[in-house]
């Protein structure tokens, strides 16, 4: 398999059986719009029937960003109730396809906001040293719940709850986010795909059942908890963001320069 859609890449090495998924919508920040979503949705779902592919690299195109989170130009239509609330990202994930094939996220510039459904669902992440990860959603009258959720699986609780409340007015350094177990590796600058690359070939390289099986094993360990908090998830943003013109009027206020820690 090889090609992708409009906003999506996919490159599969046949010798090594590691594929190359790549958000390419640089100009974007490679922010995820409906078509990428559907995109990233349908590419897992083939990587389940591609016995080719054996460990799976996420990425983003371009040096400023892996990804920005949901495209704020997209307009996703709501039902009149709390307890149907749609989320766009739900399903851009490897776990929310049901694909158990190890998947490493190589992070670049940028990851905040929705990225946090991409690397809370990958088994671990290597970051460029230059890579910076943080939470927008308070700073803009939003709940962060998926993305809390996600990273509290990840990351220290007090670490986490900063990195939420704290909005926009800091960043977390890819050596910080190394430090507290985010990052499994901060490669040099240009680095981090070569880098992921060569740990996926190295999986790739065992007996497939041994390796999906700790896959699967792995996510065992924590995957009621997971779940149970994701079910509230959707509820809690229904009720606590705020409306549309409110949070495009914070997204216009000027802000100062953020603290990278």
């Amino acid at each position: 398999m090889s090609g992708g859609g409009g906003h999506l890449r996919v490159s599969v090495d046949k010798d090594t059986g590691v594929a190359v998924l790549t958000l390419d919508r640089p100009e974007k920040l490679n922010a995820i719009d409906l078509d990428t979503a559907a995109e990233l949705a349908a590419a897992w779902r083939e990587f389940r029937f591609d016995d080719s592919v054996r460990a799976v690299v996420v990425t983003g195109a371009g040096a400023r960003a892996f990804c920005t989170g949901i495209d704020r130009d997209v307009a996703v239509p709501q039902p009149n109730s709390p307890y149907m609330v749609d989320d766009p990202l739900v399903a851009i994930g490897p776990k929310a396809n049901d694909l158990w094939k190890p998947v490493i996220a190589a992070v670049n510039g940028m990851a905040c906001g929705g990225a946090f459904y991409l690397l809370g669902e990958a088994e671990f992440i290597v970051a460029d040293e230059e890579a910076t990860f943080f939470d927008p959603h308070t700073t803009y009258g939003m709940v962060s719940a998926y993305e809390s959720i996600y990273m509290a699986q990840r990351m220290p609780f007090g670490e986490v709850a900063r990195m939420a409340l704290t909005g926009t007015a800091e960043r977390i350094s890819a050596r910080r986010a190394y430090e507290v177990g985010l990052v499994s590796e901060v490669t040099a600058p240009g680095g981090v795909l070569a880098a992921a690359v060569d740990c996926a070939a190295a999986i790739a390289s065992y007996p497939v059942e041994a390796v999906q099986g700790t896959v699967r094993a792995l996510w065992l360990a924590k995957e009621a908890a997971r779940a149970q908090a994701l079910a509230h998830a959707a509820q809690l943003v229904s009720m606590g963001n705020l409306s549309g013109e409110r949070q495009a009027g914070l997204f216009m206020a000027r802000r100062p320069g953020f603290r990278l820690r």
